[in-house]
């Protein structure tokens, strides 16, 4: 089991240490290029929470794998909502910005309903992936247009936000004298985080042939829980101190990222199909929960220890459900 288990934590450590060395080293050479914080934040500082999930459903797709690839960006999404947003709650109370709710919260859901439309009619090839990156590049465009000069940043912004309150070293108003150093910093990163998808994706086969679970369940839970640590920690940090609409945005936003961003380029580089368990169930489960996500948001624009308590609940039963 050593061999199973080395690679399994070892891949996750470099994928986090990657991630945000990436991130910090790409922040940094885009503000002393001259691009907008704005910019920084919905683009490079946004995809800096999702690179784990990134890199591991496209090396598990590479190398055969599917329900590893399309297990994690569901299982992430759920565990998104179920789990982080969940335990975001308990500690503090989610305050929902209105504009957050009616823009962003309905996009999360439009596109994970769009998604399990596509993965129950059609294979996920580069067509398929072609149109959701364009999804993301249009959405992303229409934020930034949006939110220029807007005291409301949104979930994009939210999610930027809540990665800079977990460590203030990836927030962008610091000044940078040297490109070369960000960039070797960001080449550093990209490096680690290739190396931890593919001891990641290694020992999550090895895990499933181990236990005689399919790789779609070890998808599901053990690698989409631990590519969303990012986003956990994140979003417990924001919920300590007291951020809690942070908190909502960074879940809504790495959903939103998650689904265009991951399953389109994914679906590029390593065209398959979705398997049918994640197609005819675990799918539909992403949508119902996005949805009680959206209902709870909806109701006083609030959500409290009580619906936080549901969620963390609905995921201990999903991960019940399951496991054999």
């Amino acid at each position: 089991m050593i061999e199973t288990w080395v690679p399994l934590l070892g891949g996750l450590i470099l994928l986090v240490a990657g991630g945000e060395l990436l991130v910090r080293g790409a922040v940094q050479a885009a503000e002393r290029i001259g691009i907008s914080p704005l910019v920084i934040g919905l683009t490079l500082v946004g995809f800096g929470t999702s690179m784990p999930e990134l890199v591991t459903s496209v090396q598990a797709g590479l190398n055969g794998s599917p329900g590893i690839a399309y297990g994690n960006i569901v299982g992430s999404n759920i565990a998104n909502i179920l789990l982080i947003a969940g335990v975001s709650a308990l500690i503090c109370p989610i305050v929902v910005a209105r504009s957050a709710l009616r823009r962003d919260a309905i996009v999360m859901l439009a596109v994970a309903a769009g998604f399990a439309v596509l993965a129950w009619v059609v294979p996920m090839g580069r067509m398929a992936g072609a149109g959701l990156v364009v999804m993301l590049i249009g959405y992303i465009w229409f934020v930034i247009h949006q939110e220029r000069g807007a005291a409301d940043g949104g979930a994009l912004h939210d999610k930027s936000l809540a990665l800079a309150g977990a460590d203030p070293g990836l927030a962008p108003p610091h000044a940078v004298k040297r490109l070369a150093v960000p960039i070797l910093i960001a080449l550093a990163g990209l490096i680690l985080v290739v190396a931890g998808g593919s001891f990641l994706v290694s020992g999550a086969v090895a895990l499933a042939r181990g236990f005689g679970v399919s790789e779609t369940v070890i998808g599901l839970t053990i690698v989409a829980v631990g590519t969303s640590m990012p986003e956990l920690v994140t979003s417990v940090i924001a919920a300590l101190k007291r951020h809690g609409d942070v908190a909502f945005g960074n879940v809504v936003g790495s959903n939103i990222y998650n689904i265009l961003g991951i399953g389109g380029t994914t679906a590029l580089i390593a065209p398959s199909q979705v398997p049918s368990e994640i197609a005819g169930f675990d799918a539909p489960v992403m949508v119902a929960v996005s949805l009680l996500l959206v209902l709870f948001a909806a109701t006083g624009l609030r959500i409290g220890r009580r619906e936080g308590a549901i969620l963390v609940a609905g995921y201990v039963a999903y991960l019940w459900m399951l496991w054999p």
